[in-house]
């Protein structure tokens, strides 16, 4: 399957991204890897993959430039800014809402770290559903009630902050759920969890998006 690369304009700063589409697609999903990771990861592909398969298109999204990758390994200066990384998030879904190709396609959202949350928070109408893998949730507490899509959490079994996803699923007022990876570490590279990951996250999506259309609330 062919990809695009592409460059997604956001605060100055273009974005590298790689975009499949091919044809009418039931969504396009938006996958990233929080600050530091590259969208060029096998893993990423894998889960691409997955979602294509469902008949869904993807864009796989770079949250920071090359330079602010190398600055970040040495400072961290973004790990945790989890607004700046939404902001960019935000511009990626707003420049999908310009293309002809996905301006009218649902919009679902795959994250390694919780900016996705905010991201679905400042754009309720476009965001169909949302799958966090791992991330800290507990620092988006205060915007959980604005978040109108529908929420996957996925923790590792092995992981201690179970409860911080459940606190968070708890604040939403939207349709969400857990899954936990059983024996999974917080960044999933036991085997078998990239794909007990991806079929939770396809499941999601597709359930969601075709509940959104019988119930009428759907794009």
């Amino acid at each position: 399957m062919i990809s695009d690369l592409v460059l997604v304009p956001a605060s100055g700063a273009p974005l590298a991204g790689d975009l499949v589409v091919p044809g009418p697609v039931r969504s396009v999903v938006v996958i990233t890897e929080g600050s530091s990771s590259s969208r060029g990861s096998s893993r990423d592909r894998a889960l691409a993959d997955t979602f294509h398969r469902a008949g869904m298109g993807t864009l796989l999204l770079d949250l920071l430039t090359e330079l602010e990758k190398r600055e970040d390994a040495r400072s961290a200066r973004h790990l945790f800014d989890i607004p700046f990384l939404a902001q960019r998030l935000v511009a990626a879904i707003d420049w999908l809402e310009q293309r002809p190709e996905t301006a009218h396609v649902p919009l679902c959202l795959f994250g390694a770290d919780t900016s996705a949350l905010l991201a679905a928070a400042e754009r309720p109408q476009r965001v169909s559903a949302v799958v966090i893998r791992g991330g800290r949730p507990d620092l988006t507490y205060d915007l959980l009630q604005r978040v109108q899509a529908p929420v996957l959490f996925v923790v590792g079994g092995d992981e201690t902050d179970v409860r911080i996803n459940q606190e968070a699923a708890g604040k939403l007022s939207a349709p969400s759920q857990i899954h936990v990876v059983r024996g999974a570490t917080h960044l999933f590279h036991e085997p078998g969890a990239l794909e007990d990951i991806a079929t939770a996250a396809r499941h999601w999506f597709v359930s969601h998006l075709e509940s959104g259309r019988r119930s009428g609330t759907g794009p």
